[in-house]
Order: structure tokens, then sequence, then C-alpha cells
């Protein structure tokens, strides 16, 4: 009797087995990395009219609230992977390079109980991280120089404040909480589709977060400066 109770006992044993190897994984937390990826496929699908301006803000204010990288792959999953058809050649622009130097992907702003100015001509990275602890904060992108399309700013102001400040002539967007605090973005649409894109997202607590654009200042009008400069 006690054989035929461990024959009927052993088929059991698999049936155990198999759901512990279908338990599911914990969801893989999404990196800066990935966002970036999402955010230069909208980006490619805004240009090439796939997406409209209303739709491409709605997905790229998901790809910054995103936390897995499950939340991030249905935000492109109609459209077409970067890098799977050739881009565009940007036409080369050696005088910037050379004066200006190697683009940079990431900058880190800190102000404590100090002030920290970033402005006049420069290039622009990807990612701006700024914060300000009982300091101020001041990003003016009005003369810099956009190497890519989309560039975030990350700001946090704890008793302090962060301004940037931006051409009339590019699309702005925002996303932030203020807690006992302000979180303000003036959002703009840029007319043209192939303009540069700041996504400005903030925290602020006791402090101020404001980005806004300034008056009389636009990207066009630079460009046709420093041209008609470095060709005379």
């Amino acid at each position: 009797m006690d054989l035929e109770k461990h024959a009927k006992a052993d088929p059991a044993t698999p049936a155990k087995a198999d759901l512990t190897q279908h338990a599911e994984p914990p969801a893989l937390r999404a990196s800066d990395a990935d966002r970036d990826r999402i955010a230069d496929i909208l980006r490619d699908a805004l240009a090439e009219g796939r997406l409209d301006a209303t739709e491409h803000s709605e997905r790229i204010d998901a790809v910054y609230r995103a936390k897995t990288a499950g939340e991030l792959e249905p935000l492109v999953r109609d459209l077409p992977a970067s890098g799977a058809r050739p881009r565009p050649v940007a036409e080369p622009r050696p005088h910037e390079w050379e004066e200006t130097g190697a683009p940079v992907d990431a900058e880190n702003m800190i102000a404590v109980f100090s002030a920290s100015t970033r402005k006049g001509r420069w290039r622009v990275g990807r990612r701006t991280n700024a914060f300000s602890l009982f300091g101020s904060v001041e990003i003016d992108l009005t003369e810099a120089l956009f190497e890519q399309r989309l560039t975030v700013i990350n700001a946090t102001a704890i008793f302090g404040n962060v301004e940037v400040r931006v051409p009339e002539n590019l699309s702005l967007r925002g996303s932030g909480t203020g807690i006992f605090g302000n979180f303000e973005v003036h959002t703009l649409e840029a007319d043209d589709p192939e303009a540069p894109v700041v996504v400005v997202n903030g925290y602020s607590v006791f402090g101020n977060i404001e980005a806004k654009p300034k008056r009389g200042k636009l990207i066009a009008d630079l460009h046709q400066r420093l041209r008609k400069r470095l060709e005379s």
C-alpha cells in the first residue's frame, strides 16, 4: 500500500514545479537611456507627420512619467523603430564644432546658498539637471546651440528658484509639482515641425520653478547672424 501511495504522489511533483517556472518576473525599471530611446522615436514620428503636435506632447509627458520599461513600449508600438530606416544627414557646421567643442549629453547645475547661471552662446546637452537649495539657477537658452531636437531639463527647487528662458520659436512643454511652492511652464508649440523641443520636468518645495519664452528672441535670427559672420 505504501508503494501505491508513493507512485500516485510522483505525478503531482512536476505540476508544482511548473507553477514556479511560470511565475511572473518583477517589472524592469526604466533607465534614462530607455526614455531617451523612446523620445527619439517619437521625435522622428513628429517630424515625419505620423504624430501631430498634441499626440507627441501627450506621449512625451508619458515617457518621462514612466517608471518601468513595460510602460514605455506601448507608446511607440504603432511607430517604426528608430534606426529601421535611413536618417537624413544634417548639414555640417564645422565652425560651430571648432569653437564650442564636443557635444555634451548631460550637465548638472547646482546652487546651494548660491547662484548658478548658464547663458550666452553654448551647446545644449540632451539633459540638464538643475538643483537649487536656498539658491538660484538660471538657464537661458535664447542664444544656445541645439545639436539635438529634444532637450530635457529636470529641475528641483527647495526653498530656491530655477528659471528657464527659451526662444519664442521652439516648442516648450513641462510636467511638475509644487508643494507649498510654484511650478509654472508657459507651453509653446512651434510652427516649424523641425524646431527644437524643450521639456521641463520639475519638483518644487517652498520654492519656484518657471519656464517661459523670452520676447523677441528667435533661433533663426541667431543662426543668420552667425552665418554672415563666419562667411565674411
